[in-house]
This record gives C-alpha cells, structure tokens and sequence, in this order.
C-alpha cells in the first residue's frame, strides 16, 4: 500500500523532508508561502498558514492523508498535530502539551529540574522586569537572557558575549516579552543532536554545528542559522570520545519522562569543560540541520514515519558516512533588516553535484522572491568535511544578486579555531 503523506511547513527543512520522502510515497504539502523545491515534488499542493489547525485538517481529509510531517514550531504551538491526531490523521510531531519542551522554555527548565533530566544549567523565571534586572546584578557570573516563548531563534541576548549587563537590563525594560528566563551563561562549542522518537523509545542521528553568528569570522547578530555541517561518524571534531554518548543519554532521560512524545526531539548540547549542558530542546527538525542529517541518512525516512505510527519499534538507522556542509544565501540586510520582496534568480544548472533546498523564498508569477528570513541553502557531500566545503561552496556559483553568503562555513580554518577553543576550555 502507497502511503499518502501530508507535509506542512514550506522553509528549507521541509524541502529537505520533502526530498527524503517524495519517491516512497503520494506527497501532499501546505504552507504559508509557496517553496518551487515542495511544489515539484509533491503531488498536490495548497497555500494554507502553517498556523491554520482547521485548514490543515480539511485538506488532509480531502486528499485522504495516512499520516502527516509537521515541520515548523508554530504549527506544534498552534496545535496542529492534536487537530490531525483527533481527525484520525496520525501526526509525526508532538502534541502541543509535549512541545511545550520548545515553546516554553521556562517548562523546558522546570521539566528538567524536575524529571532529574542532566545537563541543566542554574537558571530563574521572572514576570517581573525589574526584578530580572535585580537578578542580574545580584548573579556571580555572566548569564543569558531568554524570553520564555518562539522568537525565530533570535531572541536570546548573552552576557560577556552578545551585550554587557546594562544593555542586557535595557533590553529587559524595553522589551515587549512578558515572562523570561535567566540562565548561566554556558562557554564551550555548540552542537546539536537530532532523535526520532515514538512509542517510549529514539533512534538518534550525527551531531551537528550550526553557525547562527551573520558574519564571517563568527561576527554580528544572530539568526536563524546561516550554515551548519556534520562529519563522517557521529560525533565532531572538537568532540572526545563519551561526549555524544553523554549529549545521548540527556535524549534518553527527556524520552523517559515524556513517554507520549513523538516525532523529531532536537537537543541543542554546550559542550563545556563539564561535558554536555542543554542550551535547549527544539520539538521539530532543525533548520539546516534536518539538511545535513536527511540527505545521509540511508535508512527509508519514510519507514520511520510508518513505524511510529503503528505502533511498531522504530527502525535502526543506517548512515552513508559521509560528510556535510550547508551553507545559507540569505536577503541582504538580514536579520536586522533583510530585503524582502526583492526579486532573485537561483541556476539550479550550477550546483553540481551538491543539494539545493529552497527555504524562505515565495514562488509568484514572474519569479522567485526573498521573505524576511533565509532565502535557499546549497549542501555538499564528500568523504571529508573538506571535500564537502569544496562541494558546497563550488555550488554558491547558483546564487545570483541580492543575496549574501558566510563562505567561511566548513573550512579548515574555521574549524580549527573550534578545535583550539576547545582545548582552551578542557585544559
């Protein structure tokens, strides 16, 4: 029997789920914006807001939907897998009660202090303002400031790194977020592991690093991600032998006090001079790590899926053994002030060999056309993270005007200095 498979979200990680499923099934998808990658690959598609829980449960009904992929985070806050499970559509994504794990990250803290879930740095809840401020002030040590709900990724401010104190108390008073997080600053290298979870039990794929800095060298704001890369074995080179087995048994403990859970857990790990500390926990895919992650994993994407949903134990997953790196093209004056509406032209004939997902872009009669956020991404593949950059960066030759690129994103410079600072922090 065919599955039908009902995709929702239209950005780059979507993209990438749709190109690991799309051969082994009919697939459906639905999204704000229309993404050209989506719209070839699937059978059917329909402009619906990812948001738009009853809209999303009528056009699953119409094509006759046996299961569904959530993608992005506001439709899990939405709710939009409670409506496809309640309308009888079996959902791969939590439950809006369990996504809380993102989507409140004063629950995520108070979750792992307590289920006893390792890794979790001190931290205290505030409504107050003035007394985060306070706070501040009172702290023996830098802290980062979070506020607790979905801000795309660029919402958390660092002390010592990103802002000093006072601009940290400032942002406090002028912003317009009514609850936030105070947490101990974590110094280490970030990385980030990706699980497949149903039924009690998860199956994990390679660490990934993201670089969420918008400038070469690691330099000015944050956003969404600007590229990431993955190695030929499960772990990264600043990485030592336990530590992703450690980062592991951080999933395993959130999947045991969360036994309803289903569909992409995503720990986002500092790896300190103490091993693994959670940064956070994402609900859904990362974008772009879903991007390194499914383009290598050889196991059916889609067996996983059905697994889940019948209830059966969730396959073991097999890798190619190949490196990856993702590199961003995002709007100019992105993510302060990116230029949106403008019009861009990507050649797909160039990219060789690599992968090009498409992300924050809207397909219109006569074009292609950016968004605010991250327009398309180009993945390289090779035998080394080296022969991945090459691949990925040969690729960028796609990409047309009006947009920028962080090219330093896998090279051996780059991540030699990971490798530096981490010494720096165990030693």
């Amino acid at each position: 029997m065919t599955e039908t498979v009902l995709l929702v979200g239209g950005g780059g990680r979507e993209h990438a789920i749709a190109r690991a499923i799309a051969d082994d099934c009919v697939l459906y998808a639905c999204a704000s914006n229309r993404n050209p990658g989506i719209r070839r690959l699937a059978d059917g598609f329909e402009t619906v807001d990812e948001t738009d829980a009853d809209g999303i449960v009528a056009f699953a009904t119409d094509i006759g939907a046996d299961l569904a992929v959530i993608g992005p985070e506001s439709a899990l806050e939405a709710g939009v897998a409670d409506a496809l499970d309640d309308a009888g559509v079996y959902a791969f994504g939590p439950r809006s009660d369990e996504a809380r794990l993102e989507t409140d990250k004063a629950y995520q803290r108070r979750f792992m202090r307590e289920a006893d879930v390792p890794g979790c740095p001190d931290f205290e809840v505030f409504d107050d303002m003035a007394a985060a401020c306070a706070y501040i002030d009172e702290y023996d040590g830098d802290l980062a400031v979070k506020p607790v709900g979905l801000t795309g990724g660029k919402g958390v401010k660092v002390i010592g790194d990103q802002v000093t104190s006072e601009e940290a108390k400032a942002y406090l008073r002028n912003s317009e977020y009514d609850r936030v997080v105070l947490e101990e600053r974590l110094v280490g290298e970030e990385f980030t592991i990706q699980a497949f979870v149903a039924g009690g039990e998860f199956r994990a794929t390679p660490a990934v690093q993201d670089h969420k800095r918008a400038y070469e060298g690691d330099e000015g704001p944050n956003t969404g991600g600007m590229g990431s890369y993955s190695d030929t074995g499960p772990s990264l080179p600043f990485m030592e032998s336990g530590d992703y087995d450690a980062a592991l048994d951080v999933l395993d403990a959130v999947v045991d006090a969360l036994p309803e859970y289903k569909g992409v857990l995503y720990g986002q790990f500092m790896l300190t001079a103490d091993g693994p500390k959670v940064v956070e926990f994402n609900a859904r895919f990362g974008d772009p790590e879903a991007m390194n992650t499914l383009p290598v994993l050889e196991t059916p994407f889609l067996d996983v899926l059905v697994a889940a949903r019948n209830g059966e134990s969730l396959p073991e997953l097999t890798f190619s053994g190949e490196a990856t790196v993702c590199k961003y093209a995002v709007p100019e004056g992105y993510p302060t002030d990116p230029d949106s509406g403008a019009r861009i032209a990507v050649d797909e004939e160039s990219v060789g060999d690599a992968l090009l997902y498409y992300a924050s872009v809207d397909e219109r009669e006569g074009g292609l056309y950016t968004t605010t956020s991250r327009s398309f991404a180009v993945v390289g593949r090779g035998d080394s993270i080296a022969a991945a950059e090459a691949q990925a960066d040969a690729a960028l030759s796609a990409a047309g005007d009006r947009v920028r690129i962080r090219h330093d994103i896998g090279k051996p410079d780059l991540l030699d200095r990971r490798v530096e600072h981490m010494d720096k922090i165990r030693n």
